[in-house]
C-alpha cells in the first residue's frame, strides 16, 4: 500500500460526504481504464439492476487493480459514470464494500445520456498510486 494523504476539506472548500476533496502520495500511477457490468466471460451482469451492475463493476475494478500490484487502499480518484443519478446509492453501496469512509477517494460523478451498450447502466474508471 502506497502512502497517500487525504484531504477531506481543503481551507474555503465545503466538506464533502462522499468523497475526499484531495488525495496525494508518491509511487507508480496506476490508471485503469472505465469498467463495465461484464463478467468474465464479456456477458452483461444485472440487466436493469443498478446494484448487480455495480457490485459487478467494483469486482472488475478489483481485478484489474490486483492486476498492477493495487488495492482499493491505493486509488486515489474514481470517476463514475451514470445514465441517471438516482443509481448512485447503489453505487455508493457497492464502493463501501471495498473502500471505508476513511479512505474515501477523490470522485467525480457524471450522467451521461448513453454508454457503449443500452444495456449497462454505469461505467466507473479509477486511479491509484502505488509504492514506486
Amino acid at each position: 500500500m502506497s502512502e497517500l494523504i487525504r484531504i477531506p476539506a481543503p481551507d474555503g472548500v465545503a466538506a464533502a460526504a462522499q468523497y475526499t476533496h484531495v488525495v496525494l502520495g508518491t509511487g507508480r500511477f496506476v490508471a485503469v481504464s472505465g469498467q463495465l457490468p461484464l463478467d468474465e466471460h464479456g456477458a452483461p451482469v444485472g440487466a436493469g439492476d443498478p446494484g448487480a451492475q455495480a457490485r459487478q463493476v467494483f469486482e472488475n475494478l478489483r481485478r484489474c487493480l490486483a492486476a498492477a500490484g493495487a488495492t482499493f487502499d491505493d486509488v486515489v480518484k474514481l470517476t463514475y459514470f451514470v445514465t441517471d443519478m438516482a443509481h448512485m446509492p447503489a453505487i455508493r453501496a457497492a464502493r463501501a464494500a471495498h473502500i471505508p469512509d476513511d479512505r474515501l477517494p477523490a470522485s467525480s460523478a457524471v450522467q451521461v445520456a448513453a454508454l457503449v451498450r443500452p444495456e449497462f447502466l454505469m461505467e466507473i474508471e479509477a486511479f491509484a498510486v502505488v509504492p514506486g
